[in-house]
């Protein structure tokens, strides 16, 4: 007789045990996408975007976030606003997607007219009783945190981002993110679950078998070991190793560079871990040589021996160079599709092909990009299957997968379900 599998979204939280994989129905079951669109994409902050995706006034891209329609400006002060993509008459869509210039928000349906702080300021044949100042466009909640853009869409914003502001704040100052210039973007589609993309960004206990032109830069012993598998020598090595990292992170921390972890990731609603890392090998930058793909380096940086600056949060991670950032933000498509949009970034006056080669500067992580989709298709193909059980994390290498789910089990029972 076939085990009955529980019905209830509350039934799958309760059974899923510590130190284990969830169960297979909070992955692929549409009842429990919406849910957790409605808890982790509408009720928790999120990133969407950078201020130097509108660098200039003017400048809008509309980002879209599930049936929510959201549109990234810079008004005529040069301030940065996020507005609801819907028109105040009828509903319509202001603008479609991707990015555009803009000197004011005109509806294409019937020219009701905005201003890009959000105010009405045309709507015809509406009578002269009609009150305009009442009738200006949603806006959203949000904060921008050393040049990254993050919203909230609830009217009751979790208050613990003050964390993330406080600590971000100063470690991304040196890198001077919302004056910087997007050289390349990406959008690949993976085909799993939005958690299953996450997972699989927060450990690297498969990095070795499958990237290895990320591994040129990373230390894997940094991402967690049994020491009972290691040799005397390997040993002595990984002992070394974290001498060197509490060395180089005094050292760091002296010259005004925050760099010793952060986090929080369990008993909070706001996920987030920061962590200067050493880079291996010539220990600039995140390419094939670990050489700084960039001559001019970001913002006020005057040193490429700063390592990689890496932020999680809850829909994004992010890395931090002296040379160049990598910023990736994971938007849900459906319980079986996830779009990945990565941004590579650069000092806003250098230019392709003579302070940087754009192949150098992003092939590491298209390629590392490309091999995460096939693991996450993988293994969201694995948890359809029948056969299907949560398997047990590793205690030295996924550490910080046991606290994502149990982070995600106690935001979705906060939230009712």
């Amino acid at each position: 007789m076939l085990n009955k599998l529980p019905s209830s979204i509350s039934a799958l939280l309760a059974i899923r045990a510590d130190g284990h994989s969830l169960p297979a129905g909070l992955y692929t079951r549409e009842d429990v996408f919406e849910a957790d669109m409605d808890v982790f994409f509408h009720k928790h902050w999120i990133a969407i975007g950078l201020e130097c995706d509108v660098p200039e006034p003017g400048d809008a891209t509309v980002v879209d976030i599930g049936k929510t329609s959201l549109i990234l400006l810079r008004n005529d002060d040069a301030q940065i606003r996020v507005l609801h993509n819907v028109c105040r008459h009828r509903g319509a869509r202001l603008l479609g997607e991707g990015k555009t210039i803009v000197s004011k928000l005109v509806c294409p349906y019937h020219t009701w007219t905005y201003e890009l702080t959000g105010e009405l300021s045309y709507a015809p044949h509406m009578g002269k009783d009609f009150d305009k100042d009442c009738h200006g466009l949603k806006l959203a909640s949000f904060k921008s945190i050393g040049g990254l853009i993050y919203v909230c869409l609830s009217d009751e914003p979790p208050e613990d981002i003050a964390r993330l502001e406080e600590a971000m704040g100063p470690r991304l100052a040196p890198y001077d993110i919302d004056n910087a210039k997007v050289a390349y973007q990406t959008d690949v589609v993976e085909e799993g679950n939005w958690k299953l993309t996450i997972e699989n960004n927060r450990e690297c206990y498969h990095c070795s078998a499958n990237h290895p032109e990320l591994c040129v830069s990373f230390v894997d012993l940094d991402f967690g070991f049994d020491p009972e598998m290691l040799s005397p020598e390997d040993r002595e090595q990984a002992d070394e190793h974290f001498r060197l990292y509490e060395a180089r992170t005094r050292t760091w921390e002296a010259d005004g560079y925050p760099s010793a972890a952060i986090e929080q990731l369990v008993d909070c609603a706001t996920n987030f871990r920061s962590q200067r890392l050493i880079i291996s090998g010539a220990g600039e930058s995140q390419t094939h040589d670990a050489t700084a793909a960039s001559k001019k380096l970001l913002g006020h940086m005057t040193r490429k021996d700063l390592g990689d600056t890496h932020l999680w949060g809850q829909n994004s991670w992010n890395h931090f160079m002296g040379d160049h950032a990598v910023v990736t933000i994971v938007i849900p498509l459906s319980a079986s599709r996830t779009l990945v949009r990565t941004k590579w970034l650069v000092h806003k006056d250098a230019v392709e092909g003579v302070d940087y080669d754009l192949g150098k500067l992003t092939e590491v992580w298209i390629a590392t990009t490309d091999q995460d989709a096939d693991l996450v298709a993988r293994a969201h193909a694995g948890v359809l299957d029948p056969a299907y059980r949560p398997g047990p994390y590793s205690r030295f290498s996924e550490t910080n997968l046991n606290k994502f789910a149990s982070w995600y089990i106690d935001r979705m029972q906060a939230h009712g379900y």
